[in-house]
């Protein structure tokens, strides 16, 4: 491989986004590519939107994605999809869970959540795979685990064996939340492989 591969991770601060970029690292890394990784955490405890930008391929110099050039980009809310518009070009893969978390705006009944937000990225040429992570992390029985289901969809879209994911799970996990992470990255590895 010698192109660079631009990964960004887009979503909520709780909802597991650095571990999911630490296990996608992880993975390519043991996989035997050069990575890369950079986070940005805002206003995490509060809510507020928390990225993680990561880049790899044969030799790869900087974290940083520049506008319009991130392959994949993984958001764990439908909203964060569409705040980092700029860095997705015709072509990009969102991977996309369909939870909807309110901003404190929309919870106040000043503004609204905007319906279809989804069509304004296939609009634009982006492919859009939908994921109920949220469903999956309940049925995989723990709801915590919605994260580990994203990174199975996203699993399927990269050249790196599933075993080699399920191994850095299994390392990174605590014992006790294993056997549900496993669940969760299972049915998310099928709901994304579309």
């Amino acid at each position: 491989m010698s192109a660079i591969k631009n990964i960004l991770f887009s979503g909520v601060g709780g909802q597991g986004i650095l571990l999911a970029s630490e296990l996608t690292a992880t993975s390519l890394l043991a996989a035997g590519f050069d990575v890369k990784k950079s986070e940005v955490h805002g206003m995490a405890q509060r809510g507020g939107s928390v990225t993680a930008q990561l880049r790899y391929g044969d030799r790869v110099y900087s974290p940083l994605i520049d506008p319009g050039s991130a392959d994949i980009q993984m958001a764990f809310e439908m909203m964060e999809a569409v705040r980092y518009l700029p860095y997705l070009h015709k072509g990009s893969t969102v991977i996309v869970n369909t939870q909807r978390i309110l901003p404190p705006s929309v919870a106040t009944g000043q503004a609204t959540y905007p319906e279809n937000v989804l069509d304004e990225l296939t609009s634009r040429g982006i492919r859009v795979i939908a994921v109920d992570a949220f469903t999956i992390a309940q049925q995989a029985g723990e709801v915590r685990t919605a994260n580990v289901a994203l990174v199975g969809a996203l699993s399927s879209h990269l050249p790196v064996d599933e075993s080699v994911f399920r191994e850095i799970i299994e390392k990174r996990v605590p014992e006790r939340f294993r056997s549900e992470n496993m669940k969760a990255f299972a049915a998310g590895r099928e709901a994304g492989s579309c």
